[in-house]
């Protein structure tokens, strides 16, 4: 077996080790449903991702010049792509191990807490909450690889923890020391922190002296991960439609917001349909099928990111449309109501590969044609700009349920 990789002994299933964490993996169909307390975790991202919306919607509604639009895009970006690795490697862990157990379930609690004191940061997070936000992130990420460090003892997964835990405190150091500094700078650090997170996950996390990691298999039960993006990407669809629903209830009257209110709506029951119609129906069924495991659940956790910054894109457009549907839109404004949609069918166009091998036309199609309007669309109401979002993707709906109608349910035949 390579050095550092995960697989559990055979004699774990019979009796289990002391200490808080079994090692056991979730083996059982009937073990692989996600518990009430990931569920509960999952909540707190509801009230981040409306944190991380309105703050892009705080800079957008200003029409602020294309720069700043773009670096305070950038910047929000930034936030959400730490709170993805927060909930990434909650769930990853949550997979892996028995959820049930002391150990395991303090890691979730912990990440929960730290979690929902970085979306109550994110607003400011760039001025003087930027060391709660800091501090709540670094937490999260070095608490829980201590905690299977302790607790998995002298087994040899204890390596791999050991390599995380000091890979987590070097790069804490950078996002602390970036709280500290002015925004340009602390931008840089913390971006630099992740992305050096990213290169080590991607790298088996190397330590000198210690080695790295192999990953020759999805090491997790990889039905019960599947399902946990499935309910991660229906967390972040219902984001749009809460934002949707609190922009119209701030001022429901008036034809154009009832118009937008509407057609936001409309926007999001049809990305929950084309997510759903068939691939995100069977991506447990997809992983269990797959020849190589590590491969489709590295590719399936890209895709599903892609899709959630298009979701929450997606959400800010929402808010846009509603705050101004008759107005002329600022080229940054264009950029959230048809740019989110068009993420989200190019993560959706991945999806498909990965789970069928192939990839419909309609969603390359809705996507380049939405991409080929935007600059009719700069020279027309905002509300116009939704309703040609709703439309495409309305087609690309009819095309899936047309390709279905009359044949068995397609089955999954991943390429990996």
């Amino acid at each position: 077996m390579a050095a550092g990789a995960e697989r559990p002994r055979r004699w774990w299933r019979r009796a289990p080790p002391p200490g808080w964490v079994s090692g056991l993996q979730l083996a059982s169909a009937g073990a692989t449903r996600a518990t009430f307390l990931e569920l509960f975790f999952d909540l707190v991202y509801v009230f981040a991702l409306t944190r991380v919306s309105a703050r892009a919607f705080g800079d957008l509604a200003a029409k602020t010049s294309g720069w700043s639009s773009f670096t305070g895009t950038g910047k929000t970006l930034l936030l959400l792509l730490a709170l993805w690795s927060v909930w990434q490697g909650t769930s990853w862990t949550a997979s892996r191990y028995d959820p049930y157990h002391f150990g395991l379930q303090t890691v979730v609690v912990t990440a929960l807490v730290a979690s929902m004191v970085m979306g109550v940061a994110i607003p400011r997070a760039f001025a003087e909450s930027g060391l709660a936000f800091a501090a709540a992130y670094v937490v999260a990420q070095v608490t829980r690889p201590l905690l299977l460090l302790v607790a998995l003892g002298q087994h040899e997964y204890r390596r791999l923890k050991l390599r995380m835990l000091i890979t987590y405190l070097f790069l804490g150091a950078f996002w602390l020391a970036g709280a500290f500094l002015p925004t340009n700078p602390r931008v840089v650090l913390w971006a630099a922190a992740l992305a050096g997170e990213y290169l080590a996950s991607r790298f088996g996390w190397p330590v000198p002296g210690l080695d790295r990691s192999v990953l020759n298999r999805w090491q997790v039960i990889g039905e019960h991960l599947a399902e946990r993006y499935q309910q991660f990407f229906l967390v972040a669809l219902g984001e749009t439609v809460l934002v949707a629903g609190l922009a119209y209830s701030g001022d429901p009257s008036g034809l154009a917001r009832t118009a937008a209110f509407g057609t936001t709506i409309v926007i999001s029951v049809l990305v929950w349909r084309i997510y759903f119609q068939r691939a995100g129906q069977i991506l447990p069924e997809a992983v269990a099928r797959a020849a190589q495991p590590a491969l489709i659940g590295r590719s399936v956790a890209d895709t599903h990111l892609v899709m959630v910054i298009g979701l929450t894109v997606t959400a800010i457009g929402h808010e846009l449309t509603i705050e101004h549907p008759s107005g002329q839109p600022a080229a940054a404004w264009i950029a959230m109501v048809v740019g989110g949609p068009v993420l989200f069918l190019i993560g959706r166009a991945r999806f498909e590969y990965e789970v069928f091998g192939r990839v419909s036309p309609s969603r390359w199609i809705a996507a380049l044609a939405l991409l080929a309007a935007v600059p009719v669309l700069l020279r027309l109401a905002t509300l116009v700009s939704a309703g040609a979002v709703a439309v495409a993707l309305l087609a690309v709906a009819v095309a899936d349920a047309r390709r279905a109608w009359g044949r068995p349910p397609e089955q999954p035949a991943p390429p990996f």
